[in-house]
This record gives structure tokens, C-alpha cells and sequence, in this order.
């Protein structure tokens, strides 16, 4: 074997077993905190145990910050914070995609529920909103903060890279599709949570994890078309969990 091909067999050894640091980070400090909120039976919206299932959110994130300042690489430690906070990355096509995508979709989904005869969602809460637009605004900032930049540092910012360093961005796309639902499994048993409410095992819960494909899909696209831009990710996974908590309760 020449000095070459030793050198990537090490670069993809390397990538590799980053890779699995930051999923074992991810899951560990995450876990740490969602295992005893399960635990403790108690609804995380009317208990103090909020304090840790918000926390344990924040574990992809954390995770994915470790291993960048691991390199202790400064041009990279810059690279990361410049693709989260660079909004040149993102031209205003991608702008206006970002923001439309998914209220077109779930208006589409909402009309072919219509026209299939079955009863549409009670939009409770878009209800609530048009009588107390301060509403909106508590969404907005919860929305920002839990899930897509507590998560997407690290799914995207962090790992995403490794995964396409070795295989196509398809591929990688499915294999963090499988490691983002699986993460999100102490959910299921945390009183007050959307997955707790679902049901483990039972046809949401399946919904869930299929759902999570296309998903991830559309983020590793998103995210590389514009320059692996981390804003980018974080502003599709906002619009996202946004539209679904309007249109959902």
C-alpha cells in the first residue's frame, strides 16, 4: 500500500471513530438528563423536571461543539461559528424556500384531507394565536432554541460532514435520519411530550421514524446547497417544528 492510500485508509479511520465519539457524546449527555425526567413520571410542563428534558436537548449540540474544539484546529473552530452565523451563505431564493416549504406542504396536506372526506385538525392552536399574537412570539423563541440550535450544531454542523466525507449525501442522509429518530426514543416515555403522547409502538410512533427520512433529507440538501451552511439547517428545522406546532396542538 502506498503513502496515499495509508493516508486515507487513516483520514476515513479517522472520520469514522469522530464520528462515533460525537454519537456516543450525543446520546450520553442527552440520556443523562431524559432517562430520570422518564423515570420520575411527572408531566415536564407543569413540574420542575422542564429544567432537564430542555437540557438533555442540548446534548447534540454540546456534542458536536466538543468534537470541533477536539481538532483544537482554530481555522476550523472559525469555519463552524462563521456557517452559524453567516446569513451571505443563504442567497433569498433559499431564504424564501426555507420560510415557505413547509406551510405550503402542510397546506397541501391539509386540503387533500379535505377532499379524501376526513375531518381536518382542530388548528387549536393557530386559534389561540389569532386571539393572543404574544403567543406567536413564545413559540417563535422556544421553537429556535429547542430543537434547532440545540440539535443542529451537532446532527449537521458536526456530523453530517463526516458521514458524507465517506459516503453519498443520500446515504448519509438516512444513516442520521436512523441516528436522529433513535435518539429521540426517552421521549416516548417522558409524560408531557408530543412522542409521549403518541405512543410507543403504535402507528405515529412508526409515523415518526418515517417521517424522519425525508426530513433529514431535505436538510442535508438545504445544507449543502448553500455552502454547509449551519444556519441554513437551523432555519428549515425552525420552520418546520414551527408549522407542525400550529397546525397541530
Amino acid at each position: 500500500m502506498d503513502k496515499t492510500n495509508r493516508t486515507n485508509v487513516r483520514t476515513k479511520e479517522s472520520t469514522v471513530g469522530n464520528l462515533l465519539i460525537f454519537v456516543v457524546l450525543a446520546y450520553g449527555l442527552t440520556w443523562l438528563f431524559w432517562i430520570p425526567t422518564a423515570l420520575s413520571g411527572q408531566d415536564v410542563n407543569t413540574t420542575a423536571w422542564i429544567v432537564p428534558y430542555v437540557l438533555g436537548g442540548f446534548g447534540p449540540s454540546a456534542a458536536g461543539v466538543v468534537m470541533i474544539y477536539r481538532t483544537r484546529d482554530k481555522e476550523k473552530r472559525r469555519g463552524f461559528w462563521g456557517r452559524l452565523v453567516d446569513f451571505k451563505r443563504i442567497s433569498a431564493g433559499w431564504y424564501g424556500f426555507i420560510v415557505l416549504i413547509f406551510p405550503l406542504l402542510w397546506a397541501v396536506s391539509l386540503l387533500l384531507t379535505r377532499l379524501l372526506g376526513n375531518p381536518p385538525p382542530g388548528l387549536e392552536t393557530l386559534a389561540r394565536v389569532a386571539t393572543n399574537p404574544l403567543l406567536l412570539v413564545v413559540m417563535a423563541v422556544t421553537g429556535i432554541l429547542t430543537g434547532p440550535l440545540s440539535e443542529e450544531l451537532g446532527w449537521r454542523g458536526f456530523a453530517l460532514d463526516r458521514l458524507q466525507a465517506r459516503w453519498s449525501p443520500l446515504l448519509s442522509s438516512l444513516i442520521l435520519a436512523l441516528l436522529w429518530w433513535g435518539w429521540h426514543l426517552p421521549l416516548f416515555f417522558v409524560k408531557g411530550t408530543a412522542q409521549y403522547t403518541w405512543g410507543l409502538g403504535d402507528l405515529a410512533f412508526w409515523l415518526f421514524m418515517v417521517g424522519s427520512v425525508p426530513l433529514s433529507i431535505l436538510l442535508t440538501w438545504v445544507y449543502n446547497q448553500n455552502g454547509r451552511s449551519i444556519l441554513a439547517a437551523v432555519l428549515l428545522h425552525f420552520t418546520y417544528n414551527l408549522s407542525f406546532g400550529l397546525v397541530y396542538p
